[in-house]
């Protein structure tokens, strides 16, 4: 496995930041600290921000108040390169913008790492490799991305950003598309870069995935109100039943809660 040195890990804040959600007059502030080693789900039904929530910690939109902060230093000032090496994205969905390889695509992750007009070396491709090959995607390095299937495409993101090997991983629905023998691969994935001195935050649909594998957690309500926390303290049947409008069962599976919709 190819390592490169890169800075310290620096600790995700956000200081009574507010999302700028169009139709949303009142905003909740959120007071969140994302650690190394911890897993993050964010959960809430469609239209909650979920996407704007970490659209907004990749400084891809702006808030409407409060601040994002690297330790103590304004993440709002840093220069892109060295945002991009404390934190990446996996976006929900996205769009091709020109044809490229599968291996290609994967080095972009690099570009942080590199000094402008410097092309990538060996390491790069060896980086690139190994995270393809974790992803079960490297046998498919010369084929087009325009060419795969969803799910394909969606291991080459996560690929990508894992080439990237931010401190800070943001992830927007990093299941989507993936068949069940996959999510399990990059659930446990992601937990292993969590255990190996990342910090993971993942938007989620599925309640179950994050009951199993998130330690912390983050509720956006449609209203506008969030609540976040330990898994064990949010993960229960009232506060998710009032997150969805719908009812539950929970039965324990392997140690873990498992949420079930009651018929009606």
């Amino acid at each position: 496995m190819v390592s490169i040195p890169r800075p310290a890990m620096q600790t995700l804040n956000t200081c009574q930041l507010v999302m700028d959600i169009p139709g949303r007059p009142n905003g909740y502030p959120l007071d969140l600290t994302i650690r190394a080693g911890q897993v993050w789900g964010v959960l809430g039904p469609n239209g909650a921000g979920k996407t704007t929530l970490v659209h907004t910690l990749a400084g891809l939109r702006a808030p409407r108040s409060g601040s994002l902060c690297f330790d103590d230093r304004s993440a709002f000032g840093l220069k892109r390169r060295a945002f991009s090496q404390q934190l990446g994205l996996v976006f929900q969905d996205r769009q091709d913008g020109f044809p490229a390889t599968v291996l290609e695509t994967a080095l972009i992750g690099r570009h942080p790492w590199l000094s402008p007009w410097q092309m990538e070396g060996a390491s790069d491709v060896a980086l690139a490799e190994n995270a393809l090959e974790a992803l079960d995607v490297l046998h498919l390095k010369k084929r087009l991305v325009h060419t795969l299937s969803g799910g394909e495409r969606q291991r080459v993101a996560i690929a990508t950003l894992m080439t990237q090997s931010p401190h800070t991983w943001l992830l927007d629905e990093p299941t989507n598309h993936l068949d069940l023998h996959h999510q399990v691969a990059v659930m446990s994935l992601l937990t292993a870069q969590a255990k190996a001195g990342s910090a993971i935050f993942m938007c989620l649909h599925d309640l179950n995935l994050a009951a199993r594998w998130c330690d912390h957690i983050l509720l956006l309500y449609p209203g506008g109100e969030a609540c976040w926390g330990p898994a064990n303290r949010m993960l229960v049947p009232e506060a998710l039943e009032r997150l969805y409008n719908q009812t539950l069962v929970t039965v324990e599976v392997d140690g873990a809660p498992f949420f079930v919709p009651k018929r009606t």
